[in-house]
């Protein structure tokens, strides 16, 4: 148990110490989970969560109701933990939008790489940017199977005109981790660039996340 630990080793002493990057992710979700269980220390009972999920992104997917499932987990507990790896998600992107800068596609799936590979579900993103490629706004279109009915260019560039966009950059993941576009990812594709060039504001590319990777669909000649 944590108590038979001498002080200068148990984890919130450590990172008070040391700072919270001389402690292991099963330390860090200790010092979050607070307790055990009556057989079983925070340590052990973190290692062994991330042990069955097979490390940080099993950890990232589950649900408040699944953390309650673990014996030693209350719903307390389960809070905590869900709302550390929010929080965490959210700083990973915490430069301020309208300061970021997109000179690449790399730029591009990287500000939204941490928050969309880790979804069980196709969320289909828009960046919105000014004339200096300058992130200045970001909204969620749909979540689901993405097809060419459902995503409307009517929805994405209603909200482009709102905010003054010179531009716009799309984004979906593929929860299979495979960023491969579909068939319908290029009908997608297609119908809004001809959109946007009604509109007078240019689709600079699409992009498809996977699981650290991604594929431009303007690379690819779609664009």
């Amino acid at each position: 148990m944590i108590r038979d630990v001498p002080v200068e080793e148990r984890p919130r002493e450590r990172l008070m110490e040391k700072g919270p990057e001389a402690l292991s992710n099963a330390e860090l979700i200790a010092i979050l989970l607070r307790t055990g269980s009556n057989n079983q220390s925070a340590i052990s009972l973190a290692q062994q969560i991330l042990e069955e999920r097979e490390g940080l992104r099993g950890l990232a997917e589950m649900s408040f109701h699944d953390l309650t499932q673990w014996k030693g987990v209350g719903p307390a507990k389960a809070v905590q933990v869900v709302a550390g790896i929010e929080l965490g998600k959210r700083l990973a992107k915490a430069l301020p939008e309208s300061r970021y800068t997109i000179r690449s596609p790399h730029d591009a799936a990287q500000y939204m790489m941490d928050e969309l590979r880790f979804a069980q579900q196709e969320h289909f993103v828009v960046l919105f940017l000014n004339t200096k490629n300058q992130v200045i706004g970001k909204k969620i279109v749909f979540i689901g199977s993405l097809n060419a009915s459902i995503v409307h260019p009517r929805e994405v560039f209603r909200e482009a005109i709102r905010r003054s966009s010179a531009s716009l950059i799309c984004l979906h993941n593929h929860p299979s981790g495979d960023p491969t576009p579909s068939r319908e990812d290029i009908q997608v594709t297609k119908r809004l660039k001809e959109a946007g060039e009604i509109m007078g504001i240019e689709l600079l590319d699409h992009i498809v996340i996977g699981d650290g990777n991604f594929i431009s669909l303007k690379e690819k000649g779609y664009i």
